[in-house]
């Protein structure tokens, strides 16, 4: 396939479609990358099979999309700042994202999306789910939705790093939990305008997600919990099975995702690179 021309298969009603005959090693034409973008777009979160990637073509692929997002709580974590391995061991009880999740919700401008690129993957188990959150919000009643649209909700890290969340024991991914770690939070609209779309998408999740502006935990928690289990529902999903060289980039504002822990014996290792997204509106 030409780099001009890009073939595009849509996978579920909801969200993702997998792109075939793009070759992301080698610099896309200015048609081909645009087509790229769109398919984020329209689609939310885009599968590309059969690629074979260096660090520097990971990165470059994620540069079509804007600029690169250094995780806060994985610095550290490797040689390059920009870049995070996500390993799954045989014998480990827990792994990187799975809860449901949207990443790195905690920062005042969380990351527009992630690549992620699969270098070692089970013979089975290890998918990845993708939910909707456009769906999930049209799905609300118009009451439902005009009361989401006035409230605001605080996003905190203290559940997934730290020493509190105390993961490092659980799994071979490692996060900061050092002395000189400390919580970041900010407020964010429950409903989010995409920047792009315009489209309005509900932007909480269980990980992140502590409370709504004004209100405790306790007072916020029975419409959270309704919400967390609201948006993921299978009508508003796709899955991924994994295979060797694999590519899949998310957009992070209107898609939340899961790790599945069912590699059993199987070892696991994923690349990521996420990119540099804005506040919330």
């Amino acid at each position: 396939m030409s780099s001009d021309r890009v073939d595009i298969r849509p996978l579920t009603g909801a969200l993702g479609a997998e792109i075939l005959g793009l070759d992301l090693s080698a610099p896309l034409s200015e048609p081909a990358a645009n087509a790229l973008r769109k398919a984020l777009l329209d689609f939310g979160v885009v599968f590309l099979p059969d690629q074979s990637l260096t660090v520097d073509q990971h990165k470059a692929v994620a540069r079509y999309f804007g600029d690169i997002f250094v995780h806060p709580n994985f610095k550290g974590s490797g040689d390059d700042p920009e870049i995070v391995f996500v390993r799954r061991n045989p014998g480990d009880v827990a792994i990187v994202g799975e809860d449901w999740h949207s990443d790195t919700a905690m920062m005042q401008s969380p990351p527009l999306g992630a690549v992620l690129y699969g270098m070692e993957v089970p013979p089975y188990g290890g998918d990845t789910l993708f939910a909707c959150q456009y769906a999930a919000f049209n799905a609300l009643s118009p009451a439902m939705q005009q009361l989401l649209g006035t409230l605001k909700a605080v996003n905190s890290d203290r559940n997934v790093a730290g020493p509190r969340a105390a993961m490092n024991a659980k799994r071979s991914t490692k996060v900061r939990e050092d002395d000189g770690w400390t919580e970041t939070f900010h407020l964010h609209p429950v409903v989010r305008t995409h920047p792009e779309t315009g489209r309005k998408a509900l932007f909480v999740n269980r990980p992140y997600t502590l409370s709504f502006e004004g209100m405790t935990e306790a007072e916020s928690r029975p419409l959270l919990e309704f919400l967390f289990q609201h948006s993921v529902r299978p009508e508003f999903t796709c899955r991924l099975r994994w295979t060797a060289g694999a590519v899949a980039i998310w957009d992070n504002r209107c898609v939340q995702h899961l790790a599945v822990n069912d590699a059993g014996p199987f070892p696991r290792l994923m690349r990521r690179v996420q990119i540099a997204g804005d506040r919330p509106y």
